[in-house]
């Protein structure tokens, strides 16, 4: 028996318009994350794995590493399901500002903008920029920056 391919849901570069917004689902930083980041990157830095250290420092408790947080955006976007399937790389962050700590408890979302899209046919696709605007459940911008992502076109026929 043939198995029956499946179609992806994420969007394809012709879906995509200057000026889209999306907001991705949350999600709360947990000691876990932090711990196994650690162990993961090789970071032990005591900001983030000293409770006694941290809290003599400017921030008063542990916050998690700043790339944690990227990395949790990263998988916020993937759980909004523009990408499933249809993403060909993972091109570029540029001005990535880290403006607030994450602390153990937090619990952060994205939102997204879409602010250029450009057809790259030799690719099979095109090149999405995306403005990412992170915040904590108070509202907060916790980081921001761009990324720039190749989206599949769609195929002849769909």
């Amino acid at each position: 028996m043939q198995p029956i391919p499946t179609l992806p849901r994420g969007r394809y570069f012709e879906e995509f318009e200057t000026g889209q917004r999306l907001r991705t689902p949350a999600r709360t930083v947990t000691e876990a994350d932090i711990v196994g980041f650690a162990g993961l990157s090789g970071d032990f830095n005591s900001i983030h794995t000293d409770d006694v250290y941290s809290k003599g420092s400017a921030f008063g408790r542990r916050v998690a590493h700043g790339i944690l947080g990227l990395s949790i955006a990263s998988g916020l976007a993937v759980r909004t399901g523009i990408l499933e399937g249809t993403v060909l790389a993972f091109r570029e962050i540029r001005e990535w500002k880290f403006s607030l700590p994450i602390y153990i408890g937090d619990t952060i979302r994205a939102e997204l903008l879409v602010e250029e899209v450009k057809a790259l046919p030799r690719l099979g696709g095109g090149s999405i920029d995306l403005a990412f605007d992170v915040k904590n459940q108070s509202e907060q911008t916790v980081m921001k920056g761009h990324w720039t992502v190749l989206v599949q076109s769609r195929p002849v026929g769909l």
